[in-house]
């Protein structure tokens, strides 16, 4: 359910935009995403930073979207979200000598210092990647090519998530007594 949940706006997008245009996509996913939120909200009864921030720049760039009537904007939202993560964690990490993983999951996962520090490296690398990957699409590629990368692309995330968890799956410490 919650990952159906969470791809619901996107596979929203990509149907309106194959029936009309990006206009009414950008209608479409800015309505998916504030039910996203409400039902999310719903169920967990808060809403976490990221969600927040999601949700904000859809809400601007969708609206400068339809406004502007320029598709520009909501082609660079992805490119500014990972960027800004990505600024984020760099910031955070050497500058204030704060790991925001292990911050959010160290209570979920006991996991070596070093291993966080990987881990929140391989998370710079992802959101620079994917920053860069979008802005390149959305710069030189048409509108539909761009909406085409933006439903296939979520391969990108899908194989970065499987790589951390072979990554940290051995570090695991297990709940489990030896048995004689």
């Amino acid at each position: 359910m919650k990952i159906l949940l969470d791809f619901f706006p996107i596979l929203l997008f990509f149907g309106a935009y194959k029936l009309s245009d990006i206009y009414t996509a950008t209608g479409v996913l800015m309505a998916a995403t504030v039910v996203q939120m409400v039902i999310i909200y719903a169920m967990e009864r808060k809403l976490q930073t990221m969600q927040k921030v999601t949700l904000a720049l859809i809400l601007l760039f969708g609206t400068l979207t339809l406004v502007l009537h320029d598709d520009r904007f909501i082609k660079w939202k992805p490119t500014v979200l990972y960027g800004a993560m990505a600024v984020a964690l760099v910031v955070a990490y050497w500058g204030f000598r704060k790991n925001v993983l292990q911050a959010m999951l160290g209570s979920q996962l006991q996991l070596p210092t070093r291993v966080w520090s990987n881990l929140n490296i391989g998370w710079i690398a992802y959101c620079l990647f994917m920053s860069a990957i979008n802005a390149y699409v959305a710069m030189y590629f048409s509108t539909e090519a761009w909406v085409n990368f933006k439903l296939w692309g979520y391969a990108f995330p899908i194989v970065f998530l499987l790589a951390q968890g072979l990554y940290i799956s051995p570090h695991l410490k297990s709940d489990d007594k030896p048995t004689a």
